[in-house]
């Protein structure tokens, strides 16, 4: 009896010890291709709080009722559950609101990869859509609306502290602190209770199918150009009149025809529906389509569902300050 019980320790220890192993080598290939999400450090600021402010006020923008936070709800975690979202003019946007979630970390900001930085975003959305015919309509309606005490406080250096560039530095600074730490974070940082099995085999499967070969680094995506390979009848299956032509649209360089921003993947759970026509209403088929058209690859039903436990685990919290000021988020 005393031999069996000595085996069955031995046995439970071994087994143990192989798999604390398994998990610290999946740990580090994944550290070493993706990365952490933190938890914002931002210590409250008179610029951070101003960019709250702006990022709300739906006073801001040519019809009174659109703020930035209007294509980008808290309860679609940062994005837009509709296909394709209203500005201030009445107009539809021309491509799906991706999350502004982590968005400011990424080395360039929209589907065709066009603004380089959250301010750039920021301040080029005065005339997009925010709707002022310029940005010095833009200004001025800041300026009427009494908020240039606040441009002081937060600019204090400046002897013009009202202006479009520190709109749009101010905005930028509050979405810096929008980050959202997922379970996926806690098991990088050792905690091997932060994912299931199911979604630690999903990462095996992500990694060994080859998403990762676009989707990688600390958003799993939001750093590459892609041609996005849909054919021409997937395109008529989903409604749209005729193919988004992508970055071409901007630099008229024929190799830049149906390119766009890899799209991050942080909670891309939460985030549907997916690719910048917002055709794709379900995750599972996002997945099937990117697989087939991207990487030529047939998914069975097995790796479908692997890679979406995976996906799953990329999903944080809304963070507690997207809400206008002295609010709470409305879920």
């Amino acid at each position: 009896m005393k031999v069996l019980m000595v085996a069955s320790v031995i046995a439970f220890e071994v087994g143990t010890f192989g798999v604390a192993n398994a998990d610290e080598a999946l740990r580090r290939e994944a550290t070493a291709l993706f990365g952490q999400v933190k938890a914002s450090t931002a210590a409250p600021s008179p610029q951070v709080e101003l960019g709250r402010a702006l990022f709300w006020d739906t006073r801001l923008s040519a019809d009174g009722k659109t703020a930035c936070a209007s294509c980008h709800p808290a309860r679609d975690w940062g994005a837009d559950r509709r296909r394709f979202s209203p500005d201030a003019r009445g107009a539809l946007t021309s491509r799906h609101s991706p999350t502004i979630f982590n968005s400011v970390s990424q080395p360039m900001l929209r589907w065709l990869g066009d603004r380089k930085n959250g301010a750039d975003q920021a301040e080029s959305s005065m005339t997009g859509s925010m709707g002022f015919a310029s940005k010095d309509a833009g200004v001025a309606k800041l300026a009427e609306l009494e908020y240039m005490p606040k441009f002081r406080a937060a600019f204090p250096q400046d002897a013009q502290p009202l202006s479009a560039a520190n709109y749009a530095r101010a905005l930028a600074s509050y979405e810096a602190t929008l980050t959202t730490p997922a379970p996926f974070d806690r098991f990088l940082a050792g905690d091997d209770s932060a994912l299931t099995e199911p979604q630690k085999a999903g990462l095996k499967t992500f990694v060994s199918t080859g998403c990762a070969g676009c989707h990688n680094g600390v958003n799993l995506g939001g750093t590459t150009l892609q041609k996005f390979g849909l054919t021409k009848d997937y395109w008529l299956e989903t409604g749209s009149e005729k193919p988004d032509p992508g970055r071409f649209a901007v630099t008229k360089k024929e190799e830049d025809r149906y390119v766009f921003r890899v799209p991050m993947l942080r909670n891309v759970a939460k985030t549907a529906p997916y690719f910048h026509d917002g055709s794709v209403e379900r995750l599972d088929r996002a997945v099937r389509v990117m697989a087939s058209v991207q990487l030529g690859r047939t998914l069975d039903d097995a790796a479908v569902a692997s890679i979406v436990s995976f996906l799953d685990s990329l999903t944080g919290d809304v963070p507690s300050n997207y809400a206008p000021p002295g609010r709470q988020p409305e879920m």
